[in-house]
């Protein structure tokens, strides 16, 4: 069994956003139902016990959590790096300091693009103007600094006034990452999956960048699974290194696990983290190959040599593409369901955009929008 690493710890749903691509399943939790501060600090220690070494505070928002300052100490406590991804909504400097005060390690801040407007639009509320007054503020705390661009068809043309944003601030590390298509992305798929040209343009600007600016600032990028040839190895594998607790306590394997039908959770409610990752059914139902598990392994993965490199992908992928969360990624040049991305890639480039990182001339988007829980 390989030790658990990370815990990914999704405090509320709750979120001023209502992005085009949220991650977050498409059934919010409620308020009422999410975790009180006392489990939570407990699934903390129950954490780092069983070897976790990183905490992420996530959502929705977690900053609409009002204990967020208590959970960072508690989390400190407890030895964990802790790491905040959030909007920068709602924050002012006196709650900033506050939380850096309690131990914050890492503040990692999410963009929608460079531009106002467009960015408000891919959020869904004004929120440009007040991430742009985080990113000053951050200046002067002491605290490591990640700027996460989130990427699309629609924004792509911007690269080059994302990556000023990021050079004018204290920002040491930047993550350029192509949206991935699970939950509210995977609904606005058709109005957010780049053309091959707009992602050729980008990866050369991306290898410009990181040569320019190495020694630094870091730079990184994550590209849409549909044009790659093999996946990638989704969260290190099944059960191998994260978890991720939902705002209500369910321990999932991934943040789209619950696409997956037939999985039961276990809950921090009723038993321990450790206990969760040792024997947790919905851990152990694909939980990849090096442990030795590869009964649940269809051909060609199960004698495929990548199979302890890329453990036959994404299994909520494979859920969403193929109905089988047991089948081979259809990313994978090799499933022999590739014809099913090769058909919607097929869709998106028959029009190509005319000028470097402009988006193709299509329809005005009809947007989905995030709603928020009851």
């Amino acid at each position: 069994m390989t030790a658990l690493l990370a815990l990914i710890a999704e405090l509320t749903h709750r979120c001023p956003l209502h992005c085009v691509y949220c991650s977050n399943p498409r059934e919010l939790t409620a308020r009422t139902e999410e975790l009180g501060t006392e489990i939570w600090s407990r699934v903390f220690s129950e954490a780092a016990a069983a070897g976790v070494m990183q905490l992420d505070l996530t959502g929705g928002e977690p900053l609409a959590r009002p204990d967020l300052t208590q959970l960072i100490q508690f989390a400190r406590a407890a030895s964990l790096y802790v790491n905040l991804i959030t909007s920068g909504l709602p924050l002012d400097e006196k709650r900033l300091d506050e939380l850096v005060g309690a131990g914050l390690d890492h503040f990692q801040l999410s963009f929608q693009g460079a531009r106002e407007d467009s960015a408000n639009e891919f959020a869904g509320t004004k929120a440009h103007a007040q991430k742009l007054k985080v990113l000053g503020w951050l200046k002067s705390r002491r605290v490591a600094v990640t700027l996460n661009f989130v990427l699309h068809r629609n924004n792509l043309e911007q690269l080059p006034e994302m990556l000023a944003i990021a050079e004018n601030s204290s920002a040491s590390r930047i993550e350029f990452a192509h949206v991935q298509y699970y939950g509210w992305a995977f609904a606005n798929r058709d109005s957010l999956l780049p053309t091959r040209e707009q992602l050729m343009q980008s990866l050369a600007f991306f290898k410009q960048a990181e040569e320019r600016l190495r020694g630094k600032i870091k730079v990184e990028y994550v590209v849409p699974d549909y044009y790659a040839k093999f996946p990638k190895p989704c969260m290190g594998g099944w059960g191998r290194k994260v978890m991720l607790i939902t705002p209500r306590g369910d321990a999932l394997p991934c943040h789209a696990a619950s696409v997956i039908p037939g999985l039961r959770f276990d809950n921090v409610k009723e038993k321990s983290v450790k206990e969760i990752w040792e024997s947790s059914e919905a851990f152990q139902k694909f939980r990849a190959p090096l442990d030795g598990h590869e009964d649940w392994m269809q051909e060609p993965c199960k004698t495929c040599d990548r199979r302890t490199v890329d453990f036959g992908g994404c299994r909520c992928q494979a859920m969403l593409l193929a109905g089988d969360a047991a089948a081979t990624d259809p990313v994978c040049s090799l499933s022999p369901l590739r014809r099913k991305v090769d058909a919607i890639l097929a869709q998106m480039n028959s029009s190509s955009p005319a000028q470097p990182f402009s988006a193709p001339q299509l329809t005005t988007p009809s947007w989905l929008y995030r709603t928020n829980p009851q």
